[in-house]
């Protein structure tokens, strides 16, 4: 591992505005605005309204007698000519082409824009965990994994590596980085999160953002692409946990928590934003002027794009039943705040919109701000004198720097939950030539190490597309030697099915091939999907699976689960029989090397979960869970309790060695608002070999006069340390990042007692004055 990776970028902490700290000023380039005046007073209303709209490549083009798709003049150029269309976005038929075929599917694309309307064409992906479109770039482990790190340096190089290898193909836009808080264990887009923590979210977030576009927002180059930040906001908690239905967020805990990322990410620059497909507290997202327009634009000073999610405008009318029909769905979003209308399969929301317009009903203010976003994050993507790139230039595409970045990643975000009587690592079993047998239905298939986004949307056909990449089985042969490793998976999924589909088990099968062997390893969890088709009914793990796992466990060979799955599967049941439980979430290509290195203790363990596991549905809760959301037993009338249960807690993970805290310092025990305190706790690994160790920092409200959570993460950093070394880790927290926002929706800081916490060593300091906020950001 490089020691890069395991520093804390101080410039991050620095950046980040969720948590009251400075953020870069996204100062305007005054030749850029003059271009976009410039262009803007020459485009016809037409042109303009063509701008806003964003169609599916599909349109542009069909596929020739081999199935490959090129662009078709004919359709193109009825796009162009006729309807101005100003952005496309996705892989033709949702399918990554090769980078040789992009680099002509792009070409075509730009000379056309220019030719009809002298602007380049805005082009976006789902670029969500690397080259998730191209074939032959890297994929990265998911942000999930990412943010299991807890390593800011590897969100930010991640991110970077997905950058270079997009714009090599000449897209010059991602829809990523995913900010939604993952608070919500049923919801099929949890993975896709950092996590269920705002300050988590805020930044990696924050990393990604600048790995993404670089340091200089206005002059975007060639090795960078504007990034999407979404899906604004409170997306990743609806009510029924089912994909794009209605959320239902008190106001206060909205500006505290899931407006945070945003926050600390347009501050930063970010060119775009992509709206939430569903309502919050009863108003779609799409329509709600307060949250589009006032938080995100007046209250922020932010000048990027804000884009619909697929097909949201039509949604308004035929979903949320806001709208009686298409051209008054149009009317309310864009006057609402919407730039861009991710239509995405017909060009009439044109027509309608420039209708709109003539009658009145859109003021021609809003089109011409809505327009002059569209073209200054053309400009800053300096898309009007590169509009493509050469492949040849750039050389790292698909390489051993990016591959070594991804093994790195999905090393470190592995998270070790159990491991009794040191079962692992398997390296004693390694030495003697001891047999392993490998069982479960995610042992043998790249589609579940990459999930959904992954070649396509589903991820279904990634088996296809990762042959040079190894399975968790190919790995572990590759690691202990194939003779040693037995492979009776006893469960598999239907892969012709739907993703949770499973064919009939053949448990009997991997008990036998249990008999001789030392040690069994259980590959179970989820197969890959994404959005609305990632809806389950049941949040415990499939009882194929769990079927599987008690008949082993009846052998009396030890068990070593491995969790491979996007979002945490409950299985109470059966965790008791294993005597190692591994998390590995969704780790991408290179997953399965990571799983056997680590295993076999050539790796260390250092991933901490960035949620809470859960051991029971009727206990979905998050680590910042208030305390009157427990109680114990109470006595007299009612028998009863209200406890909490977890499986595993947010920031657990174990190690190969142990570390110790101690000798928690703060520089002052009293503060007010103004007030920066700064912590220091020394850190040792009092074991017998190297280890990284995030260190987190939380915080507790102990009085305050709306019901405080239970605890807040703060700050964290990640070390390396030898045996025996001790390092101390200092924290700069502002004092402001102690406030909350109150009942009347303001951030206020209260005087009184907070208790700072690092592993089991704590430290109380005191809030002297009361300050309250008269600005709806801190």
């Amino acid at each position: 591992m490089k020691n890069k990776l395991f520093m804390t970028i101080v410039s991050l902490s620095v950046l980040a505005a969720s948590c009251g700290k400075q953020a870069v000023s996204q100062n305007q380039d005054a030749a850029i605005e003059a271009k976009v005046t410039e262009t803007l007073n020459r485009l016809t209303l037409e042109e303009k309204v063509g701008q806003m709209m964003q169609l599916v490549t599909d349109l542009f083009g069909t596929n020739d007698a081999q199935g490959v798709f090129h662009i078709d003049p004919a359709k193109a150029d009825t796009l162009f000519s006729k309807y101005k269309i100003g952005s496309i976005l996705n892989a033709p038929n949702t399918c990554a082409p090769t980078a040789e075929q992009w680099q002509e599917i792009m070409a075509d694309i730009q000379e056309l824009s220019m030719k009809h309307i002298g602007v380049p064409c805005l082009f976006g992906l789902d670029q969500n965990h690397g080259s998730t479109y191209t074939q032959g770039g890297t994929l990265f482990p998911q942000n999930i994994n990412v943010a299991a790190t807890f390593n800011r340096e590897i969100a930010r190089q991640c991110a970077e590596a997905t950058a270079y290898e997009t714009r090599a193909v000449s897209v010059p836009w991602t829809f990523s980085p995913t900010l939604d808080l993952g608070r919500d264990a049923r919801w099929p887009r949890f993975y896709e999160n950092f996590g269920e923590d705002c300050y988590v979210n805020a930044e990696m977030g924050l990393a990604q953002t600048l790995g993404f576009q670089g340091e200089d927002p206005n002059h975007v180059d060639q090795q960078h692409v504007a990034v999407s930040l979404k899906h604004y906001l409170g997306y990743g908690v609806p009510w029924t946990g089912k994909d794009r239905t209605p959320a239902y967020i008190a106001p206060a805990q909205l500006r505290e928590k899931y407006f945070a990322p945003y926050l600390a990410c347009v501050k930063a620059g970010a060119h775009s934003v992509m709206v939430n497909s569903a309502s919050i507290n009863g108003l779609p997202v799409h329509a709600n002027r307060e949250l589009l327009t006032v938080w995100l634009k007046e209250q922020t000073g932010w000048d990027g794009v804000l884009i619909t999610d697929w097909a949201d405008v039509n949604n308004l009318y035929t979903r949320e039943m806001v709208a009686k029909d298409k051209k008054d769905a149009l009317r309310i979003a864009i006057n609402a705040g919407i730039d861009m209308v991710m239509e995405p399969y017909s060009a009439d929301a044109c027509v309608l919109l420039k209708e709109l317009v003539e009658e009145g009903a859109i003021p021609m203010s809003r089109i011409n701000d809505a327009v002059s976003r569209v073209l200054r994050m053309k400009y800053r993507l300096d898309l009007f004198d590169h509009p493509t790139q050469q492949l040849a230039d750039y050389p790292k595409f698909g390489g051993e720097e990016f591959a070594q970045l991804a093994l790195e990643g999905a090393v470190e975000s592995m998270v070790l939950l159990k491991n009794e009587g040191n079962l692992l690592p398997l390296s004693g079993l390694k030495s003697s030539n001891a047999k392993i047998l490998l069982t479960g239905p995610n042992a043998n298939q790249m589609r579940c190490l990459n999930g959904g986004w992954s070649y396509t949307w589903q991820g279904d056909r990634t088996d296809e597309f990762a042959t040079a990449y190894n399975t968790i089985y190919e790995a572990m042969c590759n690691e202990f030697g194939q003779d040693n490793v037995r492979l009776a998976q006893g469960v598999t999924y239907n892969e012709k099915g739907k993703w949770w589909e499973e064919n009939e088990p053949d448990i009997a099968a991997a008990v036998r091939a249990a008999q001789g062997v030392d040690v069994i390893v259980a590959c179970i969890g989820e197969n890959s999907y994404t959005e609305t088709p990632g809806n389950l009914t049941d949040l415990t793990l499939s009882e194929n699976q769990r079927n599987l796992v008690k008949a082993l466990a009846k052998t009396g060979k030890p068990i070593v689960l491995v969790l491979n799955e996007g979002r945490p599967r409950i299985l109470a049941d059966i965790e008791p029989l294993a005597q190692a439980v591994v998390h590995i979430m969704i780790p991408g290509n290179y997953g399965g090397d990571a799983l056997a290195g680590l295993l076999s203790g050539r790796f260390n363990f250092s991933g901490r979960l960035p949620f809470t596991y859960p051991s029971e549905i009727n206990s979905l809760t998050n680590y910042d869970f208030k305390k009157s959301e427990e109680t114990g037993t109470m006595e007299g009338a009612y028998d009863y309790n209200a406890l909490i249960t977890q499986q595993w807690g947010f920031g657990y993970g174990l190690s190969y060695t142990t570390f110790e805290y101690s000798n928690m310092q703060v520089d002052k025990q009293h503060f007010t608002k103004d007030d920066v305190l700064n912590i220091s706790i020394d850190v040792t690994n009092s074991g017998e070999r190297a280890g990284m160790e995030s260190v987190l920092l939380f915080s507790s409200d102990l009085i305050a006069s709306m019901v405080p959570d239970g605890r807040r993460l703060r700050e964290f950093q990640k070390v390396e340390l030898q045996p025996g070394e001790t390092q101390t880790v200092n924290f700069v927290l502002p004092a402001s990042c102690l406030a909350f926002v109150g009942y009347d929706g303001r951030w206020t800081l209260e005087e009184g007692d907070f208790l700072l916490s690092a592993g089991r060593q704590t430290i109380t300091v005191n809030c002297d004055k009361t300050h309250v906020w008269d600005t709806p950001n801190r």
